[in-house]
């Protein structure tokens, strides 16, 4: 499949669920179309880089490690998107790739994610946080930055701080995610 006919492809891509996980299937099964997926995600002005993120987003919940071998293409590269679109399901790879950091089963691959893309994702999401996100790419960056905050000293004095700097002018549901990662951060003292 060539560059041009993916990119047709994903703008078929709908929102539904059957759609996103049909596409994220095709990703996993031919691997070789991951890093042309990656290259339209990174066209951060066309719709269809929205499109691409979706997919990709679908592909890392079955299997995260699908993009540790594109984990510097896609770290370098976080800071550039910026459509709501893609923002939010790039936000949530971005968890999907911290708990697969820190999980039992993926012990062996936790060498993949080095501390240069821990770098780039943690400054991300804090930008999530800081910026004026919609609530989702502020709670999947939350527990992104809750989690490597277990390794990494200065990310949960931060994050709290964040939290509760914003915590008055947010939304419920921001306030919810944030009584849930304070608390975790106040138990891992």
């Amino acid at each position: 499949m060539t560059s041009n006919t993916l990119f047709e492809a994903l703008n078929t891509v709908t929102h539904s669920r059957e759609s996103r996980q049909f596409f994220a299937n095709k990703l996993l099964n031919k691997k070789h179309l991951i890093p042309k997926t990656l290259d339209i995600l990174f066209q951060v002005d066309d719709v269809v880089s929205c499109r691409a993120a979706w997919v990709l987003e679908f592909m890392c919940r079955e299997k995260p490690e699908a993009l540790f071998p594109y984990l510097t293409d896609f770290t370098q590269n976080l800071n550039k998107i910026h459509l709501d679109a893609a923002v939010r399901p790039v936000a949530k790879i971005c968890e999907y790739l911290a708990e697969a950091y820190y999980a039992k089963e993926y012990v062996l691959l936790k060498d993949k994610i080095t501390p240069k893309h821990i770098e780039c994702i943690v400054e991300v999401c804090f930008d999530y946080m800081i910026n004026d996100e919609k609530i989702a790419p502020k709670a999947y960056a939350m527990n992104t930055l809750y989690l490597f905050g277990k390794d990494i000293d200065w990310i949960h004095p931060e994050l709290k701080l964040l939290i509760e700097r914003d915590y008055q002018m947010q939304s419920s549901g921001f306030k919810a995610r944030a009584r849930q990662i304070l608390k975790k951060i106040k138990a891992a003292k």
